[in-house]
């Protein structure tokens, strides 16, 4: 297992990160299944864990908490907050008063008395820097959390949060989350590079793009994936976004194959490539998941398998741009554009 430095923490974490998404009723996993998982990913040098409140309703940290119950100083432990808890339109976003409650929640649901990383899930438009920042900075300063991120923040955003903490003398982001994988490559524009700049910590969600990427989603076979269980529409080749991830797969497995790697290794081996990255977060859903996608542990793509990748997918592209989570919300809601 590689390990990298965590932004400008000095906290060294696993180049892959286990992801706690699939835990609870999301993936049908059991506290035991839970267990062997995390298990497993320890014993196999991976050491950030990654959940958050919203998942499975609290049931992944919960799950997550009692794996980790007796080995918790061996685990980088992060989660997040700020997608609805719920219908009270007060238990979500970015307000000091969510974010004091939601921490408070959190930590009993994971039997802990404080997580490494606090990350906010989304960026909140209705909620100025400043206060979120506030209520983070007296998180980590009651020792409650070590540092805060954030997550699938759009790069002007990122940029905006980092001068409004030195303007207000606040504590900053020290790491952001997207989502990037060979399919969804949108974020090498700009996210990416302003991570670079401020020397924030990278750690990237669905580096398998949902399962497009792990050899299980092919021209002709059924899709069997969990994820399509929940949201076949993306995985209906009826529509055209759908028809060029295919095509992009099939062109893949051949630049797997000629590599001699499987899907998952070149997935996974493309996203540790990029020098702004330090963590691939995998989600596994079994124990097998798991053992297929640590075989991607020490993978290290040449040039030349890059350049491939490139000329299947370039550079900055998203093949589906209608997925992506930092749209801004101008653009969605007609009221913020129109006097």
């Amino acid at each position: 297992m590689q390990y990298r430095t965590l932004g400008r923490t000095g906290v060294q974490v696993s180049s892959l990160a286990l992801g706690a998404m699939n835990f609870g009723r999301i993936g049908r996993t059991t506290q035991d299944e839970v267990t062997a998982i995390v298990d497993a990913a320890l014993n196999a040098g991976i050491n950030l864990i990654d959940t958050a409140d919203v998942y499975s309703g609290g049931e992944s940290e919960e799950l997550v908490g009692k794996a980790i119950a007796g080995r918790r100083d061996d685990v980088v432990l992060a989660t997040k907050a700020g997608m609805p808890m719920g219908e009270d339109r007060n238990r979500r976003g970015g307000s000091r008063r969510w974010l004091v409650t939601a921490l408070d929640d959190s930590l009993r649901r994971l039997g802990v008395d404080h997580v490494d990383l606090y990350q906010l899930h989304r960026w909140d438009p209705s909620v100025g820097d400043e206060e979120t920042l506030s209520a983070l900075t007296d998180l980590q300063r009651a020792g409650k959390i070590r540092h805060f991120g954030s997550s699938t923040f759009p790069a002007h955003r990122v940029v905006q949060a980092q001068w409004a903490a030195r303007e207000h003398r606040l504590s900053r982001y020290v790491t952001e989350q997207p989502s990037y994988s060979i399919l969804q490559r949108g974020v090498e524009a700009h996210v990416l590079p302003v991570a670079e700049e401020y020397g924030l910590g990278v750690l990237v969600w669905s580096p398998l793009a949902s399962g497009w990427l792990s050899g299980a989603v092919r021209e002709g076979r059924e899709v069997t994936t969990n994820r399509s269980t929940f949201m076949p529409q993306r995985f209906d080749t009826a529509f055209p976004a759908n028809r060029a991830r295919l095509d992009a797969v099939e062109q893949l497995a051949k630049v797997a194959d000629d590599a001699g790697l499987t899907m998952i290794q070149l997935a996974l081996g493309f996203v540790t490539a990029h020098p702004a990255v330090t963590s691939a977060l995998i989600g596994p859903r079994t124990l097998d998941h798991l053992h297929s996608q640590l075989a991607a542990d020490d993978v290290v793509l040449s040039g030349d398998v890059l350049d491939a990748i490139d000329a299947v997918v370039a550079p900055g592209v998203d093949l589906a741009a209608h997925e992506k989570n930092d749209t801004p919300p101008a653009l969605l809601d007609p009221a913020l554009r129109r006097r």
